[in-house]
């Protein structure tokens, strides 16, 4: 039976941040996922559906909101351990994610225990079931990407802090963007096929640049001189736990070996810093200003309109010999 095409990553209009932390996340799964935040309509489906392309299996679950943990983890028959000397194990979602995207939309609807569940798999890459005194270990090594709308409920800061990358999606979109984005739509929908097979070159030099940047990620050192930036950045926004470095080291790493760099520099730290800091950063305390004198003028702010936003970073450069219609996000506004 053949596949139901989907719609290719490289032909999605606009969300840049997003396109690069998802495939930050496919070079190196150890980031631990992103959680998108954003009102619906913002195609966050399309675009998980369509990193699973980047990825060796293709393999896209998605795990429905009334799932049950049997159904999430997989189940062990302790009849056939009688009969047979060995368990029967049924595979779960997490079983069926190996190797691919596995997909939670409205994560902040799920069950908190799920949620923990789910997010200590996907940091281990094992899941094990036990029952019993019978136990079954496998594989479980995916990307994880959830999607939640704050107003319809928040996530808990202890299982928020446990997503690697955080990314927020705005429901305003430019008129021009927005009219691409329904033409392709409406191309995509008429012909899916041809459409895939117009995008195909884009889509299989973007995939060929992920693949790259998985092969050449372990030999870029995890340096001191940038772990040292990153802790002091950290320690600077109040995070609590030592999570946010790790994230946001890896994710730098993450980043050099996509732009086709053999070391870590400045502007990677720079590239993921919003996505590691965001759902982790603590609101500085500051004490209320004192009303002026009379006769003074209040100071204004020292604070610039968009002053450290990761939209307004240059794009990375390209790796030697990579095609220049590539997309290579992030792109300045």
């Amino acid at each position: 039976m053949t596949d139901t095409p989907h719609f290719p990553l490289s032909a999605v209009v606009g969300a840049d941040d997003l396109k690069l932390a998802l495939c930050l996340t496919a070079i190196d799964p150890k980031i631990g996922g992103v959680l998108i935040e954003g009102p619906r309509g913002m195609a966050k489906s399309t675009l998980a559906r369509g990193l699973a392309d980047l990825l060796a299996s293709g393999q896209f679950v998605t795990l429905p909101l009334g799932a049950t943990e049997e159904r999430l983890v997989g189940t062990l028959d302790l009849d056939a351990a009688l009969s047979d000397g060995r368990a029967q194990f049924s595979p779960g979602v997490l079983a069926k994610a190996d190797g691919g995207v596995l997909y939670v939309d409205e994560v902040n609807l799920l069950p908190d225990h799920l949620v923990d569940l789910l997010l200590d798999v996907a940091a281990s890459g094992t899941n094990l079931i036990e029952r019993d005194g019978i136990s079954h270990r496998h594989s479980a090594r995916f990307v994880l990407i959830g999607t939640m709308n704050p107003e319809e409920g928040e996530l808990r800061p202890q299982l928020l802090d446990r997503f690697g990358f955080n990314v927020v999606l705005s429901g305003q979109t430019l008129p021009a963007e927005r009219g691409q984005i329904i033409r392709r739509r409406l191309d995509f929908d008429s012909d899916p096929a041809g459409f895939c097979a117009q995008w195909a070159e884009r889509q299989a030099a973007l995939r060929e640049r992920c693949t790259q940047a998985r092969a050449r990620l372990e030999r870029i050192e995890l340096d001191d001189q940038a772990l040292a930036q990153i802790t002091e950045r950290c320690f600077a926004a109040g995070v609590d736990g030592l999570r946010a470095d790790l994230v946001w080291l890896r994710g730098a790493r993450a980043h050099a070996a996509w732009r086709g760099a053999s070391a870590i520099a400045e502007e990677d730290i720079e590239a993921v810093a919003e996505f590691a800091l965001r759902h982790r950063r603590q609101q500085p305390q500051t004490p209320p200003a004192s009303p002026p004198s009379e006769g003074q003028s209040p100071k204004p702010s020292d604070t610039s309109p968009g002053q450290g936003q990761w939209g307004d970073m240059p794009a990375p450069a390209l790796p030697t010999g990579a095609r220049r219609d590539v997309p290579t996000w992030p792109k300045k506004p």
